[in-house]
């Protein structure tokens, strides 16, 4: 009598047990979330939390551990703001918890466009224009200075409007890899 206890107690614990790792999100795991907020290199700091939902289940070993529609915790990772004339804003994310589970994850980095191009733009067009201005009205000398004066005004402009910062917009979907849970 004392036996067939202790084997049926042993196999209640045996049975708790796998249902409780059953939960667990294993390594390699990939988890494709819906953001909830938008979240941008201008604003954004350092350790900032954010919130999502998972878009389709996780199965591991035939087995569902997190559903689609189960909430997602994150923060933010590292964060770089844009400068006006070079080095484009960046983001990192990664995630932090499904469905209440700590989670480990790889990180989602995006970048802001470069700037190369747009500030190659304003300061061409406005040495061009200077150029021409300059040559209509003094000759070869006049477009000289004027295209040395429409330079300097071109990379003012790029200057001033020159920020490239990056967002990722709220109802974003975004895939990490799990590294590991606890």
């Amino acid at each position: 009598m004392k036996v067939s206890r202790f084997i049926t107690l042993a196999m209640l614990l045996i049975t708790s047990a796998l249902g409780a790792s059953a939960g667990t999100i294993p390594s390699g795991s990939r988890a494709t979330i819906r953001l909830n907020t938008s979240l941008s290199s201008a604003t954004a700091h350092k350790e900032q939390p954010w919130s999502g939902t998972l878009t389709s289940d996780i199965v591991a070993e035939g087995k569902t551990v997190a559903r689609a529609g189960d909430p997602v915790k994150g923060k933010v990772t590292y964060v770089n703001r844009s400068g006006r004339l070079h080095k484009p804003g960046e983001l990192s994310l990664r995630l932090t918890s499904i469905k209440g589970e700590t989670v480990y994850s790889s990180r989602v980095s995006r970048k802001g466009k470069s700037h190369t191009k747009s500030n190659a733009t304003k300061i061409g067009g406005g040495a061009g224009a200077g150029a021409l201005i300059g040559a209509l009205a003094g000759g070869g000398k006049g477009a000289a200075i004027g295209a040395g004066a429409g330079a300097a005004a071109g990379t003012g402009v790029a200057a001033a409007t020159g920020k490239q910062e990056v967002t990722i917009p709220a109802e974003s979907v975004l895939t990490f890899t799990i590294t590991g849970s606890k």
